[in-house]
């Protein structure tokens, strides 16, 4: 079994017990969900089509259905736990959000119409190996000036917060922003603050 493999397995199973309280405990600190939404609204107008990579339980795929009412919706996520939460709410949206059970491990649209809109929220950092690979394999996935737009952990000068949130599987030292800088033209650069200063999160929106 390869180390993506081995940290694919392992997401399999810490989401097939966290998916249940998912939605109640994580607004606490997944900072800047809400505002990606407004921030790439901005950005682009009228995308036909969108792909959100770890889509979870399906919260942003319901902002996006109702900030862009025209497009068609792809939520693709590995965990099935996390899919199953989903389905029960995109079901009003059954005609334009479908629901892929994979890892992103290669283009999605394989000849199809490309995306004008790629979202990932807080799932490169827990990516660990193989974010860098999803970043560049978005390029395949995108149409001809289509954006990605990202929220995700950023850095912590704190160790035991870093340790903890390691445990967690989420790896929180910069290397997200740094990959999306060297892959994308950065239209919007943002790093927020967690709780004062405890950790800082990014948020960027590219072409």
């Amino acid at each position: 079994m390869s180390d993506a493999d081995r940290n694919a397995s392992s997401l399999r199973g810490y989401y097939r017990w966290h998916a249940k309280f998912y939605d109640a405990t994580r607004w606490a600190f997944l900072f800047g969900r809400r505002s990606l939404i407004t921030t790439v609204a901005e950005q682009i107008k009228s995308p036909g089509r969108i792909l959100e990579i770890g889509c979870g339980t399906g919260k942003n795929l319901i902002a996006l259905a109702e900030a862009f009412p025209e497009a068609r919706i792809t939520g693709l996520d590995l965990s099935s736990d996390m899919l199953d939460c989903a389905r029960a709410k995109v079901a009003p949206y059954a005609g334009r959000i479908e629901l892929l059970h994979r890892a992103y491990d290669g283009p999605v649209t394989d000849g199809e119409e490309k995306f004008d809109l790629i979202v990932i929220s807080y799932a490169l950092s827990m990516i660990n190996p193989g974010f860098d690979d999803v970043i560049r394999l978005c390029r395949d996935d995108l149409s001809g000036g289509g954006i990605v737009a990202v929220v995700d952990f950023h850095e912590t000068r704190w160790t035991w917060f870093r340790k903890w949130m390691g445990v967690n599987h989420v790896r929180m030292e910069g290397q997200v922003l740094a990959h999306l800088d060297a892959g994308y033209e950065a239209l919007v650069r943002r790093i927020g603050r967690g709780y004062g200063d405890l950790w800082r999160y990014v948020t960027f929106v590219g072409r």
